[in-house]
C-alpha cells in the first residue's frame, strides 16, 4: 500500500485528502505516461457524488493537457468502465468513485488495459510525480493536446452485455433493487425490465449527498423489509458504484458474499462450470462457508483482502469464481472485477435453473456467528508485531481450535486494525474479541 493509493485507489475526503490537485495530477501523469508512444485513449466513469464532477472536470484537464483523448461515459459503474477497457481497447480506464463511504469521500480508480486494477509499480510512479519526486511533465501543444468526447454509448453497451448473459427470462418474477442512489441508479432497473421480471426500485433518486445514505449494500435493512413486506422473490443491494451485490431471499433473509459463493459454487459445480472445482475467497470469508464446501466436494483459494487480490489468483490460475464477503463476486468467465449487477444475474440463473428459491439454494449453509471491531491505532505494524497482541492472539486460536478462529489484520484504507472472531456463539464472539482488543489498547 502506497501514500495515496490503496486497494482499492487513491481515496479520501473530497478537497481534504484528496484535492482537484491531487486529481489534476494523477490525469497530468497518466496521460504522459501512456501517450509516450501513441496518442492515449482513456475511458472515464463516475458514480453520483456532488464532487464526482469536480474530478472528472480536473482529470480531463489533466489528461487532455498531456496529450491524451478522453472519453466519457458519465454516470455509471465500476464494472461498466472495466468491460468498456477492455472490448473497446482503449489504453486504461478510470473510475471516480468511494464506493460504500459516505458522499463527502470520495476516490479514483485506475484500470488497466485488461480491466483489472491498475499495476502497483505505476501507482508508485504517480505518487513520485505528486510529491514532486519526478520531473515535470512538458504539456501538449497544437494538435497533439488531447480531445473529450461524449462516450455514453459505451454504457449502454454494457447494458447490452449484461442482458445478453441471462440464460432465461424474468418474466413473472418479482425483484426489489436497492439502487444505493449511487451508479446502479443509470443501469439495474433498465436491465431487469428488458430481462421481463417485476421490478420495484429503491434508492433510486440521487441528489449528489444521499448516496450510500441509510441504504444500498450497507443498509440491507431497508430492502429486507421491502422484499418480505410484498411479498417478492428476492432483492439485491448495491454499493455506491455498484461492484458489489447483497442478496435478500424470499423470507427477507440476508444472501452475502458468502452465501452467494455457496450457491453459485454449487450451482456452477454441479453444471460443469466450475474451473477445478474451485472458489476463491479472502481470508474474511467465514469458516462455515468452508465447512460447506468440504461437504460439497469443492476446494478453495484464500488471498488476501481485496478483490483485486482474488482476481489476480483467478487470472493465474484460471479459476471461474470467487468473491469476497463483502459481495465483491467475480465470474472470470465474464468479468475481471467485481459486478453487483452481473452478480444478481447468476444468483437469478441459479434460482431459475435449478427451480428453487434462494433460500433453498442456502440451506446446507450454515454460517458461524462473526464479530469483527474495528480498533483505532497510530501504528498499525507496530501493533500488530507488539509480542503482547502475538500472544492473545495465539490463545485464542488455540482455545477455539477447528470450532472457530481469529483473524487480524491492518485496514487498506484507515488507521485501523481489524479484530475479528468466528465462533459457535455470540457469546464466545464477544469474549474472545475483547481479549485481543484489551491487549491491543495495553500495546500502544
Amino acid at each position: 500500500m502506497g501514500k495515496y493509493f490503496g486497494t482499492d485507489g487513491f481515496r479520501g475526503e473530497a478537497n481534504v485528502n484528496l484535492t482537484v490537485e491531487h486529481a489534476f495530477k494523477v490525469g497530468r501523469f497518466l496521460g504522459w505516461y501512456y501517450s509516450k508512444n501513441h496518442k492515449a485513449k482513456v475511458v472515464i466513469g463516475k458514480d453520483t457524488r456532488r464532487s464526482s464532477y469536480m474530478f472528472e472536470y480536473a482529470l480531463v484537464a489533466g489528461l487532455t493537457s498531456s496529450g491524451a483523448d478522453v472519453y466519457l461515459l458519465h454516470v455509471t459503474t465500476t464494472p461498466s468502465v472495466s468491460y468498456v477497457v477492455r472490448t473497446d481497447e482503449f489504453d486504461l480506464g478510470i473510475m471516480i468513485s468511494a464506493s460504500h463511504n459516505p458522499f463527502y469521500d470520495n476516490g479514483i480508480k485506475i484500470i488497466n488495459a485488461q480491466g483489472m486494477k491498475l499495476e502497483a509499480e505505476v501507482e508508485n510512479e504517480i505518487e513520485k510525480y505528486i510529491d514532486g519526486e519526478i520531473q515535470e511533465i512538458s504539456y501538449a501543444t497544437k494538435e497533439n493536446i488531447g480531445k473529450t468526447v461524449d462516450y455514453a454509448v459505451g454504457r449502454n453497451r454494457y447494458i447490452g452485455y449484461l442482458i445478453s448473459i441471462a440464460t432465461r427470462s424474468f418474466k413473472n418474477k418479482t425483484i426489489g433493487l436497492d439502487c444505493s442512489n449511487g451508479s446502479a441508479s443509470t443501469i439495474a432497473k433498465n436491465v431487469f425490465d428488458a430481462l421481463g421480471a417485476k421490478t420495484y426500485v429503491l434508492a433510486n433518486e440521487p441528489d449528489g449527498t444521499n448516496i450510500n445514505m441509510n441504504c444500498g449494500s450497507t443498509h440491507i435493512e431497508n430492502l429486507q423489509k421491502f422484499v418480505k413486506d410484498n411479498g417478492l422473490d428476492c432483492g439485491f443491494a448495491y454499493d455506491g458504484d455498484a461492484d458489489r451485490c447483497i442478496a435478500v431471499d424470499e423470507n427477507g433473509d440476508v444472501i452475502d458474499g458468502d452465501s452467494i459463493m455457496y450457491i453459485c459454487g454449487v450451482y456452477m459445480k454441479k453444471n460443469g462450470y466450475l474451473k477445478d472445482d474451485t472458489v476463491v475467497t479472502t481470508v474474511m470469508s467465514n469458516i462455515g462457508l468452508y465447512k460447506a464446501f468440504d461437504l460439497e466436494g469443492i476446494s478453495y483459494e484464500k488471498t488476501a483482502v481485496g478483490d483485486k487480490f482474488v482476481c489476480e489468483n483467478m487470472i493465474t490460475n484460471g479459476y471461474s469464481l470467487g468473491g469476497e464477503q463483502s459481495g465483491h463476486i467475480i465470474f472470470g468467465r465474464h468479468a475481471t472485477t467485481g459486478d453487483g449487477v452481473l452478480t444478481s444475474l447468476k444468483l437469478m440463473e441459479a434460482m431459475l435453473e435449478s427451480k428453487s428459491t434462494l433460500a433453498t439454494l442456502r440451506k446446507n449453509l450454515i454460517i458461524y456467528p462473526q464479530l469483527l471491531v474495528n480498533v483505532k491505532v497510530t501504528d498499525k505494524d507496530k501493533v500488530l508485531n507488539s509480542k503482547l497482541v502475538i500472544e492473545a492472539e495465539k490463545k485464542v486460536a488455540d482455545e477455539l481450535g477447528s470450532d472457530g478462529r481469529i483473524l487480524l489484520r491492518a485496514s487498506g484504507t484507515e488507521p485501523l486494525v481489524r479484530v475479528m472472531v468466528e465462533a459457535k456463539s455470540d457469546e464466545m464472539c464477544k469474549k474472545y474479541v475483547d481479549e485481543v482488543v484489551d491487549a491491543i489498547n495495553k500495546s500502544m
